[in-house]
């Protein structure tokens, strides 16, 4: 199902924004990577240092902040609302999924709950964060697949 009109691509193609997504994605994608393996090694025991989970945490959440601000000014430039286009909704449900498990890990922290729980909340987020980027990825895959039938059509 494409999700931009001709003018909408031809918009996309010449924003700022667009290059800042996808600048910051991939760097997104190696905190995520960094995160997940501190976490693991802290599970089995690997490293001791807990504050090491809870700073990758923060930073992931910080990374998750700044690209659904810079996308949230990317769709109102495409598509033209903040966020929650039809065009953009099940994108940006996940990403607000994902930013409300990351955001679940601090508020157990400061309720004192334990390392062990701690732990499986930063798990938690990171697995939301996993499946909302697969679900980004597989439609930037669609996204490509129809913006090559435009170019074919000659539309773009």
């Amino acid at each position: 199902m494409p999700r931009y009109t001709p003018d909408q691509l031809r918009i996309r193609n010449a924003s700022v924004w667009t290059k800042v997504q996808f600048i910051l994605a991939p760097i997104q994608f190696l905190v995520f990577i960094a995160g997940l393996v501190i976490t693991i090694l802290y599970y089995a025991g690997v490293i001791e240092n807990f504050d090491l989970v809870t700073i990758g945490v923060l930073i992931k959440t910080l990374f998750l902040a700044v690209l659904f601000g810079t996308g949230a000014i990317w769709e109102k430039e495409v598509f033209g609302v903040w966020v929650f286009g039809p065009e953009f909704f099940w994108e940006d449900v996940g990403s607000t999924i994902a930013v409300m498990f990351h955001l679940a890990y601090f508020v157990l922290a400061v309720l004192g709950y334990s390392k062990d729980t701690l732990v499986w909340a930063a798990f938690a987020a990171y697995f939301s964060y996993l499946a909302n980027a697969a679900q980004y990825l597989l439609r930037v895959y669609l996204e490509k697949r129809n913006e090559r039938e435009l170019k074919a059509q000659g539309l773009v």
